[in-house]
């Protein structure tokens, strides 16, 4: 039986990618990210690169040029390796919002594609593609994630998207975001999008990672703070199911970002990135407080606990100031050693 794997890496080996994310030892982990709107060139993927086992210190990969269509952008950026061993892939938003800040036309009338890359060294990536997965009834496709599903043998590619009524082509009734799904084998030839999570009021940005035969699901309650009956808005909830692609998963608990038992918590989060504490410790969340601090450590001792507590520094996470929705991968010694003169200074 191979060794576990987180975000699909294994001790010295590549692998396939699936949700499991059981608990081993990375040598490292790259982050891809983007820093946001408000500069110019915001809205591209850049990387930084833990170089050892524990998250606390991070070095940008200035050495990679920072990926974005030449007319547009690109946010909320995922990575996975490749399932035949043969490098990896990169997903992401196609968006740019900078000097417009058209938040409602982006999402009734922004783009029905994802950005698409390959690389088989992490640091040279080829594209971006544009893949459309939705049909014109669709406002817009936001950040796309993908698990291997091994007993399929394929992607499901999952992402947010508005959708309208045939017979309003100007998108002008209102709607609400909802997550889709969709499978393929090759990052270019898409199953046609199901519904996934529809809850009946928005949602966005979930993630997924397995533990014990059980998939969990973190998703954040895109509600505006306020919203009668919605005390967990801008938060996240967490589901499981024993099924990947079911649409039916059970709630676990709900509000997480927020303060617990007189505990500080954020003003309010996104972007959910899961994956095991350094040394066995449990899990950690990282959590991004938009317009706040960035991304925020929290830790659980099981996926299916209730309560998710702001990480202590023996937690051996600090992520770096100004990371933006993004994605974290599980790196091998050949593979830090590969980034690592790319990685001029700590950041």
């Amino acid at each position: 039986m191979p060794p576990p794997t987180v975000n699909g890496a294994q001790d010295e080996v590549a692998s396939p990618s699936s949700a499991d994310a059981r608990p081993w030892q990375p040598a490292g982990y790259l982050f891809a990210h983007f820093t946001g709107e408000h500069q110019a060139d915001g809205e591209r993927v850049r990387f930084a690169l833990c170089d050892g086992p524990r998250m606390d210190r991070w070095k940008q990969l200035d050495g990679i040029t920072p990926l974005a269509p030449a007319d547009g952008g690109a946010r909320d950026p995922f990575l996975i390796r490749a399932a035949d061993g043969n490098g990896f892939h990169l997903i992401a938003t196609d968006l740019y919002i900078h000097g417009g800040d058209n938040w409602e036309r982006a999402i009734a009338h922004g783009s029905r594609s994802l950005l698409v890359w390959h690389s088989t060294d992490l640091s040279h990536w080829d594209g971006p593609r544009r893949v459309e997965v939705m049909p014109e009834q669709a406002g817009c496709v936001w950040a796309p994630e993908a698990v291997w599903d091994p007993d399929r043998a394929e992607y499901l590619v999952f992402w947010a998207s508005t959708v309208y009524p045939q017979d309003d082509p100007e998108h002008a009734r209102p709607s609400y975001h909802r997550m889709f799904r969709a499978t393929t084998k090759d990052f270019r030839t898409f199953s046609a999008p199901q519904v996934w999570l529809d809850t009946g009021y928005p949602v966005i940005d979930s993630t997924v990672v397995e533990d014990e035969g059980w998939f969990y699901r973190f998703t954040k309650d895109e509600r505006l703070p306020g919203t009668p009956g919605a005390p967990d808005a801008k938060f996240v909830f967490v589901e499981r199911s024993r099924t990947l692609d079911s649409p039916h998963y059970e709630p676990v608990t709900q509000g997480v970002g927020r303060g617990v038992d007189g505990r500080p918590g954020l003003a309010h989060a996104e972007g959910p990135i899961v994956l095991p504490a350094p040394e066995g410790g449990g899990w950690l969340l990282l959590l991004d407080e938009f317009l706040g601090r960035g991304y925020v450590p929290f830790h659980a001792d099981r996926l299916d606990s209730s309560v998710w507590l702001p990480a202590a520094d023996s937690a051996g996470c600090a992520v770096p100031r100004g990371l933006r929705h993004g994605s974290m991968l599980a790196l091998t010694a050949a593979e830090c050693a590969g980034l690592r003169e790319l990685a001029p200074a700590e950041v």
